[in-house]
């Protein structure tokens, strides 16, 4: 199937033909100045992280694959030499992609990229994290494991890690959440061991841990933390729920140390509860305000014991358009509270809260619409970014946008799926048998493109170009026969998984991500890319990854898994040269803000606020500005 492609700028990207370079240095010092390639419809700057050049060198066995960042604050015209030990490996700048292969460098070479300027040369980068054998190991030291009060004994699992610049030397760092193995979901009674949560450099330095102590229940619903820098300064800090007991990255401890708020069933529905951000060179607790929404009445919720209170989502939107703001919220199968803050200047400022309980008309008929997960960005294509929470979505200011009213579901697709669109385009599958099994959404105003019949509870759903040779979107789910296209009509074979996805190989189009492993999806079946050696996938049947996203090297993928013993986060990247050449996808900031919130409930995977996929148009540049 083909489909007419043309170029589309969004707000937040520029056309290729304008200079990222000159635009993100006007930007930087101008603060939050728009600059756009038609002055008529100028777009916002908006604040990314200062990276380096994140330079990998994967070894293949007959030479390294050298890969690096072109950042969104680099000129269009950048090009690349690349060295291994002072001497330059390529003979002519590397212009068509941001990759080189060695043929027959060893394993143990050490490379550096140096960007050419307007003919210029400069420095080296950082020099490249070497994947020996195809993956690097990030050493971990897991918390001692304990007893619960009922005499249950548990041990530690790396769970959930996200990505972000903890120091401020350009370098991504790890913050990793550790679940005991008597984690809970919250439908099931019992104590839990306390959930742990460390910052962590690539090279398994420990930059600190912080304890949430006994009065955070652990499980995939209970812990969503955000890492992301929300003044600006240059530094990320990590925002979580906390309570009495929680002691910070210094040991200091938040409320009282003394409080146990259990009750004889395990669960926490008594007791203050805080919301606590923390610096991310230190774990340091640098402000602390109480949780919104506070639980209230527990039976309020949709029951009295516990499970629907504490269902917890977390993300980062830019809300004003230019600088991150931190999303918190309760509740989906009956009320939902949405709250968003700012960061700045050292303390919390609450922007606005949406609460379907509202005394005015602002949440009305918008209740028991959320998942089990949020998505964020800019739909109404205003340049500001909203909340999409399952069947409903909540504007940038708070108010509410639409609502689909087809209720909760376990997953959601968020991004610029389709290139014949204009605008974002929004895929989700629902729990209820009562309501459509999936369905396609202009995410803009909640049109219903398309949607299945009712049938089940249809836990998994994925959307992404992942057909070679076929352009346009391809979405699937669990209880579907059949891949389906943008229009909804059958389109053939159904992948082998719904579940995660990853840019893998050495074209645009998506590869299938499941359990440790990673397929290219074929018309009659599909093709072994990569098993993970030696690791374990995360939460239970849901069998996700701690981490996957574009976290180093080129704009392709790693994924993180945990070693079977819980004694290193393993990370594999590509070892497949390419011909495109696309800005990283950390400078995208749907892509982004879509990597901070991956650890939210079930977790998905990103996607990108530009299409990406076979036959598609030239990739636009970011409009972005660094601290």
């Amino acid at each position: 199937m083909t489909h007419p492609h043309r170029h589309r700028r969004r707000r937040g990207f520029l056309p290729a033909a304008l200079p990222a370079a000159l635009a993100a240095a006007t930007l930087a010092g101008a603060g939050l100045t728009a600059l756009s390639g038609d002055p008529a419809e100028a777009a916002t700057a908006r604040q990314v992280e200062k990276l380096d050049r994140g330079v990998v060198s994967v070894h293949t066995g007959s030479g390294n694959l050298v890969s690096w960042r072109w950042l969104g604050t680099d000129p269009d015209d950048v090009s690349f030499n690349v060295y291994r030990a002072g001497t330059k490996v390529n003979s002519n700048p590397v212009t068509r992609s941001t990759t080189f292969f060695h043929s027959g460098g060893p394993a143990h070479a050490d490379y550096t990229v140096r960007a050419v300027v307007n003919g210029v040369e400069q420095g080296d980068s950082v020099h490249a994290v070497q994947f020996r054998t195809g993956y690097k190991d990030v050493p971990l030291s897991p918390p001692a494991g304990g007893t619960t009060p009922d005499g249950v004994s548990y041990t530690y699992e790396a769970n959930d890690a996200s990505v972000a610049d903890l120091d401020g030397d350009g370098a991504l760092d790890f913050v990793l959440k550790w679940q005991p193995t008597n984690a809970k979901d919250n439908s099931q009674s019992g104590y839990t061991g306390n959930t742990v949560v460390d910052g962590v450099k690539l090279d398994g330095t420990r930059l600190w841990r912080i304890d949430l102590g006994r009065n955070i229940r652990s499980g995939a619903h209970y812990t969503q933390f955000q890492a992301y820098d929300y003044d600006g300064d240059g530094r990320a800090e990590v925002a979580v729920k906390t309570a009495d007991g929680t002691k910070d990255g210094t040991g200091a401890v938040i409320g009282s140390p003394s409080a146990d708020h259990r009750n004889s069933s395990g669960y926490v529905l008594s007791g203050p509860e805080y919301l606590t951000m923390f610096d991310g060179r230190t774990g340091r607790a640098m402000g602390t305000v109480d949780y919104v929404p506070a639980r209230g009445t527990v039976s309020s919720w949709g029951d009295s014991y516990g499970n629907r209170v504490d269902r917890f989502l977390a993300g980062t939107a830019y809300l004003d358009g230019a600088r991150p703001s931190l999303i918190m919220a309760r509740g989906y199968y009956t009320r939902t509270v949405i709250a968003a803050w700012d960061w700045r200047n050292g303390s919390f400022t609450r922007r606005w809260t949406f609460d379907t309980d509202s005394s005015t008309d602002k949440g009305k008929g918008y209740d028991g619409q959320g998942s089990h997960s949020l998505s964020v960005g800019d739909v109404d294509n205003d340049g500001r970014d909203e909340i999409v929470y399952g069947a409903m979505a909540v504007d940038d200011d708070g108010d509410a946008l639409w609502t689909t009213r087809t209720g909760h579901g376990d997953a959601q697709h968020l991004g610029d799926l389709d290139p014949s669109t204009s605008g974002l385009e929004y895929y989700k599958v629902s729990e209820s048998t009562s309501q459509p099994a999936a369905l396609y959404v202009d995410p803009a105003n909640g049109a219903v493109r398309w949607k299945l019949g009712a049938c089940c509870d249809n836990g998994r759903g994925v959307a992404a170009d992942v057909w070679p040779g076929s352009s346009g979107p391809e979405m699937w789910s669990s209880s579907d026969g059949s891949v389906r296209d943008e229009g909804g009509a059958p389109k053939g074979r159904k992948p082998s998984s719904a579940n995660f996805l990853a840019w893998w190989d050495g074209d645009p189009v998506r590869e299938l991500l499941d359990g440790t492993r990673i397929d290219k999806y074929g018309t009659s079946s599909d093709t072994r890319l990569l098993t993970g050696s030696g690791v374990s996938p995360n939460n239970g049947t849901k069998s996700t990854p701690a981490l996957s996203g574009d976290i180093l090297g080129d704009w392709r993928e790693e994924v993180v898994w945990r070693t079977g013993d819980n004694r290193a986060l393993r990370i594999y990247s590509t070892p497949h040269d390419t011909d495109t050449r696309i800005t990283t996808l950390l400078h995208d900031t749907l892509y982004r803000t879509s990597l901070a919130w991956q650890n939210t409930g079930y977790n998905q995977p990103p996607h990108t606020g530009f299409f990406i996929g076979a036959d598609m148009p030239t990739p636009p540049r970011p409009v972005v500005f660094t601290p």
